[in-house]
């Protein structure tokens, strides 16, 4: 039995994601509704406050499996939460809310930062940021369409 997706655009298990407001321009992530909230490779994260608000600085690989391209992202905090990762295992995370782009969609998610580095994935996109906008084919992927890693060669 399928279900008529109305408005809602169909994502494959991955997708090519932007997160311009922290400058992240480009970053493959898993597309994983068993997970509520969104998470992002972040390591060196450091908390700190401009102008009476509260932020957190991190470092990000944004490409999977390489380690020599590092983006340093800001942004402010808006929660900290125990967050249990599939293995089980519980963390205190910061939480950010940022504009991620998805195709032609723009929205504002919440992610948890924590480090993913031993992970295929550098970001989990979990259901609550697809929630009323995305459905997903899990035999597709990047239906969103596809961005080039040479975009981190531009400039340079």
């Amino acid at each position: 039995m399928t279900e008529d997706t109305g408005d809602k655009k169909i994502l494959g298990w991955r997708e090519w994601i932007s997160l311009p407001d922290i400058g992240i321009p480009a970053i493959k992530a898993k597309v994983d509704t068993g997970a509520k909230t969104s998470a992002l490779h972040a390591f060196a994260v450091e908390p700190f406050q401009e102008e009476g608000i509260n932020k957190v600085r991190f470092k990000i690989h944004p490409l999977q499996k390489q380690t020599a391209i590092v983006l340093t992202c800001q942004a402010p905090i808006v929660d900290q939460r125990m967050v249990m990762d599939s293995g089980g295992h519980k963390e205190m995370r910061y939480v950010i809310e940022t504009t991620l782009v998805l195709g032609n969609v723009s929205s504002r998610v919440e992610i948890t930062l924590t480090d993913r580095d031993t992970m295929q994935f550098r970001m989990l996109l979990g259901r609550s940021a697809m929630a009323g906008i995305f459905c997903v084919d899990p035999v597709a992927s990047y239906l969103a369409g596809r961005k080039s890693p040479k975009i981190y060669n531009e400039g340079r």
